[in-house]
């Protein structure tokens, strides 16, 4: 079923005592922005944590496949696509129509391609490119956060060789006490009825953020909950108001009497109910 209503979206979560989203070049310390000190997490870790939830309730299902995973080559699976689609593979691509053929089966099989859009351009048998209709910003923390490091002791050890030198070894844990966030994000009708992406994706797309730090807990994310979700839906395919007008309407922000955040009732969220005409404000979570 096709989508007729464009799409903003607010999402507000926290950690505690973890990682959220860890930067590989500062030694995989927590994220920050290095002026303010405001905290971040990338939007290729909430597509990694959508994909992850997408597949785990939706294995085997036909038409929910994930490409973008650490299991086979992409140029495999755009061959394979070819052979589905009974192309010959590995031929000098002068007719896009084979490409076009190609990609038009890699949008109905792979929910991530059809929800976040892929270049698909490499190996001997390209698929094209698909601009997806859901896209998600950065998300910032509400307050600067500060990165910390605890030392921790390994009991096991290794080989031989260290167990001789000493019966433990000492590590790094990285943290942050707490952190609240806010990402937006946004879906486009017009590029969703491009690539499929239907009424029953859009649905298992809220699910999936509702739920997407429910199968992803670990010890190195301490504790990561989703607290609020909030979606505009416009009446029409192109929208009737600027996104960035509706992101303005829910602002948060830490209490008066709260010196430093440790918990999601720390802050006040205020909510500005007034929409403008032909949209409407729906609270998910």
């Amino acid at each position: 079923m096709e989508l007729n209503n464009r799409y903003e979206f607010i999402m507000l979560f926290d950690v505690e005592n973890g990682n959220p989203n860890g930067d590989p070049d500062a030694g995989n310390m927590p994220r920050v922005d290095a002026e303010t000190s405001i905290g971040i997490v990338t939007d290729v870790c909430f597509k990694r944590k959508i994909r992850n939830y997408v597949e785990a309730v939706q294995e085997g299902k036909a038409g929910y496949n994930i490409l973008i995973k650490n299991d086979r080559a992409l140029n495999t699976k755009y061959a394979e696509a070819y052979e589905n689609c009974e192309l010959k593979t590995k031929q000098k691509r002068k007719d896009q129509s084979a490409v076009v053929k190609a990609r038009d089966y890699i949008c109905k099989n792979y929910f991530d391609v059809r929800t976040f859009g892929a270049v698909m351009s490499t190996g001997d048998d390209p698929c094209g490119i698909v601009r997806g209709p859901v896209q998600i910003n950065f998300a910032r923390s509400i307050d600067p956060v500060l990165p910390q490091e605890i030392t921790i002791t390994r009991q096991a050890l290794t080989t031989e060789k260290d167990k001789a030198k000493s019966e433990n070894t000492m590590g790094k844990k990285s943290f942050i006490p707490y952190g609240l966030y806010r990402a937006e994000g946004y879906v486009s009708a017009m590029l969703a009825n491009k690539t499929g992406f239907s009424e029953e994706d859009l649905e298992l797309l809220w699910e999936s953020i509702e739920n997407m730090f429910e199968i992803d807990h670990s010890a190195a994310r301490g504790k990561m909950s989703m607290q609020k979700l909030y979606v505009f839906k416009h009446d029409s395919v192109l929208g009737n108001a600027p996104s960035h007008l509706l992101f303005d309407k829910i602002t948060v922000a830490r209490k008066d009497n709260v010196e430093v955040a440790r918990k999601f009732s720390d802050y006040i969220i205020t909510v500005d109910s007034n929409m403008p005409e032909g949209v409407e404000l729906i609270e998910k979570l």
